[in-house]
């Protein structure tokens, strides 16, 4: 109204009742429509009304101009407060959303299974939960006010401190394990993680603390260190290492202790195949080759030979067990070095073969007297003859040299038939006056020198009496199993063919008593002795035990 005084007093243009424009549009935002109306009215009817004081009466273009600022500030009422309600709805539904994260948040803060705490840039508290006051022993309300610092256990109070030093906006949260004290003096292990919810601002309650009670876990924890401690030591003492090998990655792990008995620098992985290089060609398929996957949790139990990067050969141990974890195919055990020890064994082993050679040789050597002894008393000196008992005597105890060095120059203590046949007929083989076939079955020293005699008084007859006495003459010497199988009997044949002198057998003779002319040969049994006119046959059975005998 003040205005439309000074514009009508000063003659000034009309600005046609457009200035109360401006207070419509406050009211209706400010306030509601209907009063935005009102204040219309009223302030159309004040127009009127100065013009009328003014001027003395109201012209017709200042009714329209009035009733057009009715009908404006009446749409300016509506819209502004359709507008007003529409942002009003939009801030209410927005400030229910705040409350209801607000409403979980302090849920989830109240009810949280770990502690939780907001406090100041000092450490003071400002508000804690219900979990953090049962860790430590407090009402919740009690905690309110109080420095955080004075719940740390003096040691751990400088590592408090330095992470709350630490806290900026580079690093706006930092983690540690330290000891908390209880309202009844009693401590436990926590993490305390310390973070800035408003590292930018920085405002009083800028600071968010979460406790963690790990008590349990330390314990566990600090346990397993030191069963693997104990396990570290229980491996060192026993000069063990441990493997692992992945066959789905082709690489090996293992200790220090591993790579050293294998000569190798300590890794953490090495190629599977690189191993290629130091284990033996003949034990690579016992590492290389992966678990059968129908035999989880199967033994693994091998040893293998390796050649050092210095050249050392050495016998290594595998222990351990095949395992298929989540599809993976893997082994995992220990290692050991058994080169001392297979040395050993087989330094044993030589030892009590050799003490054995002793004793064989010492028994064939307490024999060898009592054969000479029984050659000595059978024979006879003819007519009284002492050179020709001598010649005799000797004769046959060279024969027996032959064959004791025979046997002596064997591994085993032992030879073959063929060994002794052949010996007795070699100074006849090249002429092709013998034929000697038959398998090669061993013959035992007492036995070999029992039969080496029988070979012996064979050949000696021959050359006296029989074929190789003679230029045309042929001797055969066979032998086989009965039933062609080893383990059976033994049948011995010897066979002379062609003209033969004929000479009377003295039945008493030292020969005759060897090869059993009356049924009792010196070895064997079932002998037989045919004289032919161009020719003789001599058989013998003998049996498995006698051989070995």
């Amino acid at each position: 109204m003040l205005f439309e005084a000074r514009v009508s007093l000063t003659g000034a243009a009309d600005p046609g009742f457009l200035e109360f424009i401006p207070a419509i549009v406050i009211i209706a935002f400010l306030e509601n429509r209907w009063l935005a109306i009102a204040s219309t009215l009223v302030m159309a009817a004040a127009g009127l009304g100065a013009r009328i004081v003014m001027n003395g009466q109201a012209f017709a273009d200042e009714w329209v101009r009035a009733i057009l600022l009715l009908l404006a500030g009446g749409m300016i009422a509506f819209l502004f407060d359709r507008s007003r309600q529409s942002l009003r709805a939009s801030l209410d539904v927005k400030l229910a959303a705040v409350e209801a994260a607000e409403s979980r948040y302090r849920r989830v803060f109240e009810r949280a299974a770990m502690g939780f705490a907001t406090a100041n840039d000092k450490g003071e508290v400002l508000r804690s939960n219900r979990r953090l006051g049962a860790l430590l022993g407090y009402p919740e309300d009690d905690l309110v006010g109080r420095q955080m610092d004075a719940f740390v256990h003096p040691d751990d109070r400088d590592l408090f401190k330095k992470s709350l030093a630490g806290l900026s906006a580079e690093t706006p949260s930092s983690g540690s394990e330290m000891r908390l004290i209880r309202k009844d003096g009693s401590t436990f292990w926590a993490r305390l993680t310390l973070s800035l919810s408003a590292p930018d601002t920085s405002p009083l309650d800028s600071l968010f603390m979460v406790v963690d009670d790990i008590t349990e876990q330390r314990s566990a924890r600090e346990a397993l260190v030191a069963q693997r401690e104990w396990l570290d030591l229980a491996l060192s003492a026993g000069r063990l290492g441990m493997w692992r090998i992945e066959y789905g990655e082709k690489v090996i792990s293992g200790s220090n202790k591993f790579w050293e008995i294998l000569g190798l620098q300590p890794a953490a992985l090495r190629p599977l195949g690189d191993m290629s290089a130091i284990v033996h060609q003949a034990d690579w398929a016992k590492i290389a080759s992966p678990p059968r996957k129908d035999r989880p949790g199967a033994n693994y139990d091998v040893e293998v030979r390796i050649k050092r990067p210095d050249g050392q050969i050495r016998w290594i141990a595998l222990r351990g067990r095949e395992e298929n974890q989540n599809g993976r195919n893997q082994r995992t055990g220990i290692a050991a070095d058994l080169t001392e020890r297979r040395q050993t064994t087989l330094l044993r082993a030589a030892i009590r073969k050799q003490e054995g050679l002793m004793l064989e040789q010492r028994h064939r050597s307490s024999n060898l007297f009592a054969v000479i002894t029984a050659i000595v008393k059978m024979v006879n000196a003819p007519d009284g003859n002492l050179v020709k008992f001598k010649e005799t005597l000797i004769e046959r105890i060279r024969a027996l040299e032959v064959t004791h060095m025979l046997l002596t120059n064997s591994a085993d203590a032992s030879s073959t038939i063929h060994d002794l046949v052949a010996q007795e007929l070699r100074p006849f083989s090249e002429a092709g006056k013998t034929t000697v076939t038959g398998p090669e079955i061993k013959i035992s020293g007492g036995a070999a020198e029992s039969f080496a005699m029988i070979v012996h008084e064979l050949t000696t007859n021959s050359i006296k009496h029989g074929v190789l006495g003679d230029s045309h003459g042929k001797i055969e010497v066979r032998w086989d199993f009965v039933s062609g199988k080893a383990g059976d009997e033994v049948v011995f044949d010897w066979i002379e063919t062609g003209s033969r002198r004929i000479a009377p057998i003295k039945r008493q003779g030292f020969g005759s008593m060897v090869l059993g002319v009356d049924g009792a040969p010196l070895l064997g049994h079932s002998s037989k002795f045919e004289m032919r006119e161009d020719g003789l046959r001599y058989s013998l059975r003998l049996s498995p035990k006698e051989i070995q005998g």
